[in-house]
């Protein structure tokens, strides 16, 4: 038997036993999530079809990690404005296996009951990641001065220790490598910047 459901937007063809990725889901590894947006469930002659979900259907999941898609890069650019921006964005992502397909409104089993309590837990007991850098000691820079860096930009740095211009100038290509790998910024994009911040420090 299978299931057609409905999460972040898109729908997914599943059966048990199926591993998935799917958008983002809050839960650590191991944790069981429910989808109770069945727009059908069976198969062949016996097939439920919602209207536009099915009724007393639900669709039982165990979290295998949590991850990131691949980068995709934007690039824009403005002819004869000298104006061009890049930018990388790597979507969060949650791989899911399918452990059960319930129907006629019955429930998960205890041991899936049990462990849905577990994000809560697992969150609080799991310490915060460590900044890529440690910020130097005095008043921090406006680096929103640094054109393709706005405030939000900004902000995401300054949370990884990175608050002045002489920072941003002073980055290495392995210091790049890393902001590339951990944040949402392109390589081109941060050498843009150190290019820039090489100016505004002096």
């Amino acid at each position: 038997m299978f299931a057609v459901i409905k999460t972040g937007g898109k729908q997914y063809r599943v059966a048990a036993n199926d591993v998935l990725t799917i958008e983002k889901l809050e839960g650590a590894a191991g944790d069981t999530v429910e989808f109770n947006e069945i727009l059908m469930v069976g198969e062949g002659a016996g097939a439920t079809f919602g209207v536009p979900f099915v009724e007393g259907a639900m669709v039982i999941a165990e979290v295998v990690e949590q991850g990131r898609a691949r980068k995709v890069i934007a690039f824009k650019k403005r002819r004869r404005q000298n104006s061009k921006r890049i930018r990388g964005h790597r979507q969060h992502q949650t791989v899911v296996k399918i452990t059960d397909i319930l129907t006629g409104a019955a429930k998960p089993a205890k041991k899936a009951a049990a462990k849905k309590e577990a994000p809560a837990k697992s969150e609080a007991a799991a310490p915060a990641a460590a900044p890529l850098f440690t910020a130097p000691a005095g008043e921090p820079d406006n680096l929103t001065k640094i054109k393709g860096i706005g405030p939000v930009a900004a902000g995401q740095l300054n949370e990884q220790g990175i608050t002045t211009f002489a920072q941003v100038a002073a980055l290495s290509d392995a210091d790049i490598a890393r902001i590339d790998e951990a944040m949402p910024f392109s390589a081109d994009q941060i050498s843009d910047w150190r290019d820039q911040a090489k100016a505004l420090a002096e």
